[in-house]
């Protein structure tokens, strides 16, 4: 799996967008977030329990990640047709606001990201900076849940460029302007 310092690798793949007819998909690559902080994550499949849970509030926190300079894109090894028929058929997936991109085997491969023998994603997250650079990774195995706010507060402690301690929130003093 990659990790802290490397890059992220050069991608374009399909993903699931919308389910407004005529808008459903359109492919997302790398370069659409030059110069931005990325959260990009993955989940093991559509159509399952723990996922939808985690994509929605991702969603739910698409304002602070925006007011973070962050945009926020998931996905899994599941096709972008499937992502839609997922959205379409779970109430709390069709008003989603951002991209799930199908994480084809290239990309897989290129980011180390499929629990072996389970032909899935881990549930990976990276925190990439405008440089496309990895600054945070997480993984859970496929049972366990994320939790957003911990990838929130990972983005504030990486932003502040500072030294922060164990439980830092944004807002506190960093320890090198500690009194």
């Amino acid at each position: 799996m990659l990790t802290v310092g490397d890059k992220l690798p050069s991608f374009k793949v399909p993903a699931a967008v919308s389910v407004e007819p005529g808008s459903e998909f359109k492919p997302v690559s790398d370069t659409d977030f030059a110069g931005k902080w990325l959260v990009l994550y993955f989940y093991p499949k559509d159509f399952t329990f723990v996922c939808p849970t985690e994509i929605i509030e991702f969603d739910n926190a698409l304002p602070a990640f925006a007011e973070r300079g962050a945009v926020v894109v998931g996905g899994s090894t599941d096709n972008e047709f499937c992502h839609l028929a997922w959205r379409n058929s779970h109430p709390g997936l069709r008003a989603i606001n951002h991209p799930l991109i199908h994480l084809t085997p290239q990309l897989a491969s290129d980011l180390g990201v499929i629990r072996p023998g389970a032909g899935a994603a881990l549930r990976v997250t990276f925190v990439i900076d405008p440089t496309g650079t990895i600054r945070a990774v997480t993984a859970y195995d496929l049972s366990v849940g994320r939790n957003v706010k911990e990838v929130l507060r990972t983005l504030d402690a990486l932003q502040t460029e500072e030294l922060t301690p164990c439980g830092w929130e944004k807002g506190q003093d960093t320890l090198s302007k500690k009194k």
